[in-house]
């Protein structure tokens, strides 16, 4: 892997970490029932990445019937993925959602280490141990009332919903990993044509919204936050090694929690502010891969 590689995979990633933060405030903001948000972000995601692959050559390529398998495969786990984490929002607090899912890299890390035989060194370990640590004192400081007013059994459900969304990330992850050399924009495009098919019959199709702003919503979460996200985000995925990937996805809570913060006047905890920097020091890191003690090399043999 190149260094021009990892460096463009890196800032891919981490464009796509700070877009995907405001994600939360956008699905609250808009109003729209999460079935059509997901529907019409499918459609006009699929016409976006459409015209990214015409652009780019990506559909001169023929794949094979094992490709568009795993890639279907992927597509269906980002649907699931989605979901789940929209649902958690509206019964956990888009904050403390966003941070439980991101135990996606722990599991991303793992995934890695079974399909593609990549190490687990000691260094990575402690790093993501200590990231860990951070996601475990920003779900331990409970939203404040103005937050979230639910009972205790739909808060929880919200934090179950976002360990599954984590887990659905992982494996759509990983299928992409599998999809090495294959243009990244193809991969979404297919993702998303699943992502219609898969919803489209729970979809009401039959009262649609009359209000250009509801058009609107639904444009913006197809073209910027489906269409480009989705681009940066896979080509980020098949040029950076899986503990990057996983490393760099922390920015998404830190990004959602200041997003939660300035849109919703969301009071963080002293715990979310001190997990929060856990986080960031951990992916700071594995990214930059500091070391966690200093090899000292005698100088001189000693008698």
């Amino acid at each position: 892997m190149s260094k021009n590689n990892r460096t463009t995979g890196t800032l891919q990633m981490m464009a796509a970490m700070l877009i995907s933060g405001t994600i939360g405030w956008f699905v609250v903001y808009s109003g729209q029932p999460i079935i059509q948000l997901l529907f019409w972000r499918c459609v006009f995601g699929a016409a976006t990445l459409l015209v990214v692959c015409a652009l780019t050559g990506s559909l001169g390529g023929a794949l094979t019937l094992r490709q568009v398998g795993w890639a279907a495969l992927g597509g269906a786990a980002i649907v699931l993925n989605w979901l789940l984490i929209f649902a958690s929002f509206s019964r956990a607090s888009i904050s403390v959602a966003i941070a439980v899912y991101n135990t996606q890299p722990f599991m991303l890390v793992g995934l890695g280490a079974i399909f593609f035989s990549e190490r687990i060194t000691a260094t990575k370990l402690v790093w993501l141990g200590i990231a860990f640590v951070g996601v475990l004192l920003i779900v331990q400081a409970r939203p404040s009332a103005a937050a979230y007013a639910g009972p205790d059994t739909a808060y929880m459900a919200g934090v179950l919903m976002a360990l599954g969304a984590a887990f659905f990330y992982a494996i759509a992850a990983i299928v992409t990993k599998k999809l090495d050399g294959t243009p990244p924009h193809l991969i979404a495009l297919i993702h998303v044509c699943v992502g219609i098919l898969m919803i489209a019959p729970f979809a009401d199709l039959t009262h649609l919204p009359t209000d250009y702003r509801a058009w609107g919503d639904f444009v913006v979460m197809g073209a910027v936050y489906t269409g480009l996200v989705f681009a940066l985000l896979y080509g980020a995925i098949q040029k950076l090694p899986t503990h990057s990937v996983g490393a760099l996805s922390f920015l998404y809570p830190i990004v959602a929690m200041v997003v939660d913060f300035i849109a919703f006047d969301h009071q963080l905890k002293a715990l979310q502010f001190v997990g929060s920097a856990a986080i960031l020091v951990a992916a700071a890191g594995m990214t930059l891969r500091w070391p966690l003690h200093r090899t000292i090399t005698p100088s001189r043999k000693l008698e």
